[in-house]
């Protein structure tokens, strides 16, 4: 199954992601970044060019719920610090750790960010960096809703 599934958006584990494992069937998860937002370098909605999707469809990047996220990721972006990796490397390798059944497909304009992303296969995270991370991004501390309500209102239908 394909869906958005990170640190940033983990309405999947409490339903859907048991109930893939029940039937054999594997996650592939879109946005793995948190649509840019876990690579460090999150910027406003406001300060996107005109034309880029996040600048009008992303209620979490807006002014009102931005700084709230900034703040939630605070932790995620020390460990990553202190680790000496990228910040995309710990939210990819989080997922990497949460079972062979689930194959993060960031995308990416750059063949930087792509080497990037290869290496997050390398970073260990122990026990201890997973509970913390999960504590600090759990369920539902991301700040504003998923999408705007036109947008949400043609999901499952």
């Amino acid at each position: 199954m394909q869906s958005e599934y990170s640190l940033w958006e983990r309405n999947l584990e409490t339903e859907i992601i048991p109930l893939l494992r029940q039937l054999g069937i594997g996650l592939v998860p879109f946005s793995p970044l948190g649509r840019g937002f876990l690579t460090g370098n999150a910027k406003p909605a406001s300060e996107f060019a005109d034309g880029d999707y996040r600048r009008t469809a992303e209620p979490r990047l807006q002014d009102e719920h931005f700084n709230a996220n900034l703040k939630a990721t605070s932790f995620f972006r020390e460990l990553a610090s202190k680790k000496g990796v990228t910040a995309a490397q710990v939210a990819l390798s989080w997922l990497l750790h949460k079972g062979d059944d689930i194959v993060p497909i960031p995308g990416t304009k750059r063949v930087r960010y792509l080497e990037e992303n290869l290496g997050a296969v390398d970073v260990k995270l122990d026990a201890a960096d997973m509970s913390a991370l999960d504590e600090a991004l759990p369920q539902g501390a991301t700040s504003g809703d998923r999408y705007f309500q036109s947008q949400q209102a043609l999901i499952n239908r």
